[in-house]
């Protein structure tokens, strides 16, 4: 059976087309299909079939709608009653619009991988299963709902399958077919920087500039609003004559990537492609949220053909958070999911010491220099930090790398090691906040939610211990307050211990005083990743933090702690300010005059308790506060 809705509604069975009469029973298929295997209320079939008027016998008329369905369909579909709504079940049947949006979907995948060649041939694979308008003969309030949706995803399939087109050289046989396309959707502003392109690269650069021109101007009349990024992009750079814009090398698809200057990318150089990323975590859990939003931002938008207008910005994201919050966890996981958006290499680098101090960019910069080719014997060692930088930007300038520098301590490191050019992306994680750098998106993470603590805790310890003691099991999630370090931890002593209950590790974590100690395995300890964050105060910050458990876990103001530490407000508040950009104090809110709440979270609190009147130990691999019972 094939079910067609790109078009005229329709279905083909063994003994050829079934005769589909009347709208009504049409649009009720359409709906039905449409619905992927969901139950479709009855109110939403009435709403398909006669908008805003049903009839009074709306029921009876649906119901033999669907016996006149059954009928025509035959035994290779299922339809079937569920409670107030009607299901469709077809596994067997190749839908039309299923299958295009398959085959849009792997086209646009192959293209943000730079595979061009196959990014053509499924997006124009899919573009040929349309007959003419979606849902050409239904009802028009189902034509209105769901139509322009159809008709959006072919049309952005359609400039991805341009796109790859543009990218494998095609340029000039493409503008016909541009003309006619920004002749019929003259508001599509990346169909009309496509035909700037095509046009740009048959040496037509007067022609480009007057669509361009025509394009502003209608943009101005009809919608009063200015040209967009990527149409804006791609006027800037023929009126310049970008080398972003050029033609590829003839004959190149993907066994030969292009880059922006239209020479073979760094990436198909033999031995210059550097892969820096430590291992992913095999269990990574939670921070979806976070996660999506990075990985939606973080690629450039379309790797051949136009120029887009984001991906001549730096792209450079800070995760920060509080100690043992996942920072590195997360940015490694998400530069392994987005490694293949940039075929030039990805590059990694550790900012600290095994103290916490920072790292002399120097430091840093010569291996990055090394992964990227720059090995010259003895070249390196002996150079001064701005001709490293210098080096360090010229390999980098104009490749596609994604960059993570983990564990930021200061913000005069970062400078240093931005990549040049706009093609890379960067992604940095520090536990304070970087005040002084430009166009970095800050990505705060805060302790997981309950359900995302259990799923971690079951997948370092495993599923049986969760299901066996499932009261034991939220106590532990509930005394590692939301922090992924100390929920590793928890689990990894849980998972070396496979004959002793859950309840054995809740019951020592239910003492405060101890908590510290006993959230410590192997190389972790949650005490001394706080630890080197107390390292970074200066004494006065050092004095507010021990002085904080005063006032408990409960949220505060700053005439409390004022209170407290015997100075004014507004001293204290930015004593306060100063702890919550180390991540070492919470803002849960404000109070009703709307003055800033703040709040110690639970094991900073324990940690700070722990300190008494002295400093943090020195530098070492065993930092114990006092009164962790360790």
């Amino acid at each position: 059976m094939k079910l067609q809705l790109l078009g005229n509604i329709g279905a083909v069975n063994a003994d050829g087309s079934v005769m589909l009469a009347g709208a009504k029973v049409r649009t009720a298929l359409a709906a039905l299909v449409l619905a992927r295997g969901w139950t479709v209320p009855d109110s939403t079939l009435s709403s398909a079939l006669w908008g805003w008027n049903p009839p009074e016998t709306k029921t009876a008329q649906l119901y033999t709608y669907m016996s006149r369905l059954r009928g025509l369909l035959g035994p290779e579909v299922e339809l079937v009653r569920r409670q107030s709504g009607y299901l469709l079940r077809a596994e067997d049947a190749v839908v039309d619009v299923l299958e295009f949006e398959r085959l849009a979907a792997e086209g646009a995948r192959a293209l943000r991988d730079r595979h061009f060649e196959r990014a053509g041939r499924q997006l124009a694979l899919s573009l040929r299963l349309w007959q003419g308008r979606a849902l050409a003969d239904v009802t028009e309030h189902f034509a209105n709902a769901e139509r322009p949706r159809l008709e959006e995803a072919r049309a952005v399939a359609l400039e991805d399958r341009l796109e790859a087109d543009l990218a494998m050289g095609r340029h000039r046989e493409l503008i016909p077919e541009l003309t006619g396309l920004v002749h019929t959707f003259p508001v599509r502003e990346r169909l009309r920087a496509q035909l700037m392109t095509a046009l740009y690269r048959c040496d037509r650069q007067s022609d480009a500039l007057a669509v361009y021109h025509h394009g502003r101007q209608l943009l101005a009349d009809e919608l009063g609003v200015d040209p967009g990024a990527t149409l804006s992009a791609t006027y800037y750079a023929v009126l310049n004559n970008d080398p972003a814009l050029a033609a590829p090398a003839p004959g190149a698809t993907e066994a030969v990537r292009i880059d922006a200057r239209g020479a073979p990318s760094a990436a198909d150089a033999p031995g210059s492609v550097p892969a820096m990323l430590p291992p992913e975590v095999g269990d990574f859990t939670g921070r979806q949220r976070e996660a999506t939003e990075l990985l939606r931002l973080l690629p450039p938008e379309h790797p051949g053909g136009a120029v887009d207008g984001s991906t001549r910005r730096p792209r450079r994201f800070l995760l920060t958070g509080m100690a043992g919050i996942g920072k590195s966890t997360l940015a490694v996981h998400v530069a392994h999911t987005a490694a293949p958006a940039f075929p030039d290499g990805h590059l990694y680098a550790d900012l600290t010491d095994g103290d916490g101090s920072a790292k002399d960019p120097r430091r840093v910069l010569v291996p990055l220099l090394r992964a990227l080719g720059d090995d010259a014997p003895g070249s390196l060692a002996d150079a001064e930090l701005t001709e490293l930088v210098q080096r360090y930007r010229t390999r980098t300038a104009g490749r596609a790398l994604l960059v993570v520098l983990d564990n930021l301590v200061s913000e005069l490191q970062l400078d240093a090691l931005l990549p040049g050019g706009s093609r890379s992306a960067v992604i940095v994680t520090s536990r304070t906040h970087l005040a002084a750098t430009p166009g970095i998106h800050p990505v705060l993470l805060e302790p997981l939610r309950p359900g995302e603590s259990l799923a971690l805790l079951e997948a370092v310890a495993g599923p049986e211990r969760l299901v066996r003691e499932p009261d034991a099991a939220r106590d532990v999630v509930t005394y590692c307050a939301g922090l992924p370090l100390a929920l590793r931890i928890a689990g990894a002593r849980l998972a070396a211990r496979p004959r002793l209950p859950m309840a054995w590790l809740a019951d020592r974590l239910a003492e405060p005083a101890a908590r510290l100690g006993e959230l410590r395995y192997g190389g972790l300890s949650v005490a001394e990743s706080m630890a080197r964050s107390a390292r970074q105060l200066d004494e006065e910050s050092l004095a507010v933090l021990r002085a904080l458990p005063g006032l408990g876990g409960r949220p505060f103001t700053t005439r409390e702690a004022a209170a407290l530490l015997g100075r004014g407000p507004a001293e204290a508040e930015r004593m306060l300010e100063a702890l919550a950009d180390s991540r070492l104090l919470e803002l849960p809110g404000t109070d009703e005059r709307g003055w800033p709440l703040y709040r110690c979270p639970e094991l900073v609190r324990l940690f700070a308790d722990a300190l008494g009147g002295g400093a943090p130990a020195p530098a070492g691999p065993s930092v114990r506060p006092a009164k962790s019972g360790m």
